[in-house]
């Protein structure tokens, strides 16, 4: 567990159903404190009551639910997934919807990806200069960004691949931000909107 700007806390943890080290985020400089994409950390479910009890969990989509339940049953948290997602949840799992261009509570708001998946969101915060959480649409190996295997892109890679720099030219027309959040890859904290700006433009060489 990292504070890596004021308020902002992030972790990794090893996902035994993906054999892969996926990424989390803890935010109580919102009003309130949410979580994104939550696992429990090497520190424990109750590491969160001391420094504000997470009031919701924000799904970048519908796969991340990862211990979601866990939260939501210890705090009370809601958990949130954009509307298009809400179909997987067939085992009991209390899952709000949410469309894009919303507002959600703590002052985030659920922006547009899709093309990887329907409900794909990326969640802007305007803190610290702004921060974008990303869920499966780029990823963070080693410090380079990149999208997920085409093997993860259905029957047409190169449509998605298409989608996704329309989606993220769009943001970075839009949104004034200084730092990336991953859920696969650690977070680019300073810069990193013309790192991705660099990336979008090195693909469309």
């Amino acid at each position: 567990m990292k504070e890596i700007l004021p308020g902002v806390f992030h972790w990794k943890t090893f996902h035994e159903g993906i054999q892969a080290y996926v990424h989390s985020c803890y935010i109580n400089a919102t009003d309130p404190p949410v979580l994104i994409d939550p696992r429990v950390p090497a520190q424990g479910i109750e590491w969160f009551a001391t420094y504000g009890a997470p009031q919701h969990i924000y799904l970048t989509n519908r796969h991340h639910y990862r211990h979601s339940g866990r939260f939501a049953e210890r705090y009370g948290a809601r958990v949130w997934c954009h509307k298009d997602g809400l179909h997987e949840f067939t085992h009991g799992e209390q899952v709000r919807g949410f469309s894009h261009g919303k507002i959600l509570p703590g002052g985030v708001l659920a922006l547009k990806v899709a093309a990887l998946c329907p409900e794909e969101t990326a969640l802007y915060l305007p803190l610290h200069g702004g921060i974008l959480s990303l869920g499966d649409a780029l990823v963070r190996e080693r410090g380079r960004l990149g999208f997920v295997p085409d093997a993860y892109m259905g029957d047409d890679p190169e449509g998605v691949k298409h989608g996704l720099r329309t989606a993220f030219r769009r943001h970075l027309r839009e949104r004034e931000f200084d730092h990336l959040l991953f859920a696969h890859g650690a977070p680019w904290i300073g810069g990193a909107r013309a790192g991705l700006q660099a990336f979008l433009d090195r693909l469309e060489r």
